[in-house]
């Protein structure tokens, strides 16, 4: 049997809404892709950690920049820059990240958003139709 599943971000299956930003998540079969878009001045220190409890993000991520600048910095370590065009793997080590510049900062997630979708669900969720 052929099967094909066609969906579109500007019609997610949820969008998740914080502070400065929102996640939209698209379910395909056994597959959760996520569209990250923070506005400039967005640092997951600032605008997310009280509502998951953790001063640091311990989430694993995989995906693709599509625009604007982000800082990841991992405590006492090193600080990365990722620009647009970047694929990228973050670890589940704490880590902070925030958006550089005034450009918006979008990202698709490939792995990784699932647990967005478990750790952060008493956030404001709205179910797109």
């Amino acid at each position: 049997m052929n099967e094909i599943i066609i969906k579109k971000f500007k019609i997610s299956d949820e969008i998740r809404i914080f502070e400065k930003g929102k996640l939209g998540l698209i379910k395909l079969k056994d597959m959760i892709i996520g569209r990250a878009i923070y506005e400039p001045a967005w640092k997951w220190s600032l605008d997310v950690s009280f509502l998951l409890g953790t001063e640091f993000c311990e989430i694993e991520h995989y995906g693709i920049f599509l625009s604007g600048t982000l800082t990841v910095a991992f405590p006492k370590e090193k600080t990365h820059l990722l620009n647009k065009g970047d694929l990228f793997f973050v670890s589940s080590d704490p880590h902070d990240s925030w958006v550089l510049g005034d450009e918006e900062y979008i990202s698709l997630h490939s792995l990784g958003a699932e647990k967005y979708e478990n750790n952060i669900s008493f956030l404001y969720i709205h179910y797109a139709k």
